[in-house]
């Protein structure tokens, strides 16, 4: 049986929703890197949920940008990603990035994580990140790690 191709998107605002991007632009950005169908919900929280999140799961006492919870790598792919905009609007404005090119890198990278991709080593991560630059740089953005 031919795995669906059918990505099923939630997306949670549980923090002030100015500024921050639509569904439909995190459907865009998690179709792109999607092997296949998807089951995923995206939670946007703000500093308070996304430090005790990231204490958590990862033993660090700050927000992070973005958090994956794998399900399942499928296809289809099941899981939540976790997104701080606190966080991202801050490392956009350091990092002098188009906050929705930070946005659509961060979405990439955590549904990357949700099919099984990680950086634990050095060449894992460089597989990664070429992997990120491919699919950002079809969408029309640029490199996320060019100096």
């Amino acid at each position: 049986m031919k795995a669906s191709k059918r990505l099923n998107l939630s997306v949670q605002y549980a923090c002030a929703r100015e500024g921050l991007p639509l569904r439909a632009d995190f459907v865009r950005w998690a179709r792109a890197a999607l092997q296949g169908g998807g089951e995923i919900v995206i939670r946007l929280v703000d500093d308070e949920e996304g430090l005790a999140l990231n204490r958590e799961y990862r033993g660090k006492d700050t927000a992070t940008n973005v958090l994956s919870f794998p399900y399942d790598a499928g296809p289809p792919v099941m899981g939540d990603l976790v997104i701080c905009p606190a966080v991202v609007a801050r490392e956009a404005a350091e990092q002098m990035k188009p906050l929705e090119a930070h946005y659509a890198h961060l979405t990439v990278h955590g549904m990357l994580h949700l099919q099984g991709w990680d950086h634990d080593n050095e060449e894992d991560a460089q597989a990664m990140e070429d992997k990120e630059r491919e699919i950002l740089a079809a969408m029309g953005y640029p490199d996320p790690y060019a100096a």
